[in-house]
């Protein structure tokens, strides 16, 4: 582990006596507290194939990315939450039936916090059922549960449905897309604007690729309970059965969702996503030029990364990413790391070259809690930045006495 930390300004002084007289006033005993530790500023990588100061990784990588008939693309590793490769991450680009996904990540976070229930019955409205576009056919004034209408709305990419569970929700569609703008900014989606629930055309409803994938790497991992509807390949309502139109559900049995798109304007979309070997990547495709294509894409993004980058741990709260030194507590190290886990994706073969460097605020002066956020740790490969986490204390260190602190600020001064 390599560690850089803040400069330290005292005077020196040459006398050691005078050092003791100062450091044993009573004024300067009474007076004196420790300075809080602040974070470190965080270093940003410079490289043309860069986003949000990280390298991708496939930049890295000696098998080149797939080419692909599409607008944008991006793949991301939900593990370790790196970007693997993109193409125009951030180009503002329709997002379609896409837009569903915020749909339901809000219907999801009702349920959990017993808003709604699944068994709850939902009224439909003329406006639900005059909704245009793909439709799960529900009846204007019927009862519908909120499970049927999820299905309604994941496995059939029903507008209609999606409309009534917003209404559900937030008790009108206009309340309910102000809920979706909101919890946009919250995710930090900064190429994200929706104007209606299902993804309708509207020419300032938009997003980018990098937004659909922060938003469906949350989608799963705060909501996995939810992920079968993702799943499913086909759900019959009001007598008619209509299809999972993912059709990578069908073609590869690791592939578990999440979600296709398509209008004329938009083209074909999908946000597909697979497990093997425990490890999960998502893929994001958008402004294919047909259905087929849209699976083709993604079958070649998924198995890109599966087969070319390694995910492995490198840390967690119980094993630290550096040991630090502590001024004037009551042991003289602590440990800095993740509160969780923290993932790295490398090239194949390449785990064993990734660099962690710390940057941390000096002195860490006691009393520290364990939680604390004392600066950063960047994991570097061939000198090029791939994430950066926050560090924090893993363990509370309680000050010392009076004369162990004493002792430790005369240190201080000379070091």
């Amino acid at each position: 582990m390599t560690y850089r930390h803040s400069s330290l300004h005292f005077s020196r002084i040459s006398h050691f006596a005078a050092a003791l007289a100062l450091a044993l006033a009573p004024t300067l005993a009474l007076s004196q507290q420790a300075a809080a530790p602040s974070a470190a500023p965080e270093a940003a990588a410079v490289s043309a194939t860069a986003i949000d100061g990280r390298t991708q990784v496939g930049a890295l990588a000696t098998v080149p990315a797939p080419n692909l008939t599409a607008k944008a693309w991006l793949t991301m590793d939900v593990n370790s939450g790196q970007i693997i490769a993109s193409l125009n991450p951030n180009e503002p680009v329709e997002p379609a039936s896409l837009t569903k996904l915020m749909a339901a990540y809000l219907v999801f976070d009702a349920l959990e916090n017993k808003r709604l229930t699944l068994e709850q019955a939902v009224t439909v409205s003329e406006r639900a059922w005059k909704t245009e576009g793909s439709r799960m056919f529900i009846k204007p004034n019927s009862q519908v549960t909120v499970d049927e209408l999820l299905q309604g709305v994941i496995v059939q990419s029903g507008n209609d449905a999606t409309v009534a569970l917003a209404e559900a929700v937030a008790g009108s569609e206009n309340a309910f897309v102000s809920l979706m703008n909101d919890e946009a900014a919250r995710q930090g989606l900064k190429d994200t604007h929706f104007t209606n629930s299902p993804g309708l055309p509207d020419p300032t409803h938009l997003t980018s690729v990098r937004d659909l994938a922060v938003l469906a790497q949350n989608l799963i991992t705060r909501f996995p309970q939810y992920l079968h509807y993702y799943s499913q390949k086909e759900y019959t309502y009001n007598k008619i059965k209509q299809n999972n139109r993912n059709r990578l559900l069908w073609t590869d049995p690791t592939v578990d969702g999440l979600k296709t798109g398509h209008t004329q304007s938009a083209g074909y979309c999908l946000v597909a996503t697979a497990v093997r070997d425990g490890r999960r990547v998502l893929s994001v495709v958008v402004g294919s030029t047909s259905d087929s294509a849209r699976s083709e894409n993604s079958l070649k993004l998924l198995n890109w990364s599966f087969q070319n980058f390694d995910t492995v741990k490198l840390f967690d709260d119980t094993k630290p990413a550096v040991t630090a030194r502590v001024w004037e507590g009551q042991i003289d190290s602590v440990g800095l790391g993740s509160q969780g886990a923290t993932w790295v994706t490398v090239p194949r073969g390449q785990s064993a070259q990734v660099q962690p460097v710390a940057q941390y605020a000096q002195p860490l002066v006691a009393p520290l809690k364990k939680g604390d956020r004392v600066g950063t740790v960047s994991l570097s490969l061939d000198g090029k930045v791939l994430r950066e986490e926050p560090l924090y204390v893993l363990q509370d260190v309680p000050e010392a006495g009076f004369f162990g602190r004493i002792y430790d600020k005369i240190l201080l001064m000379f070091e």
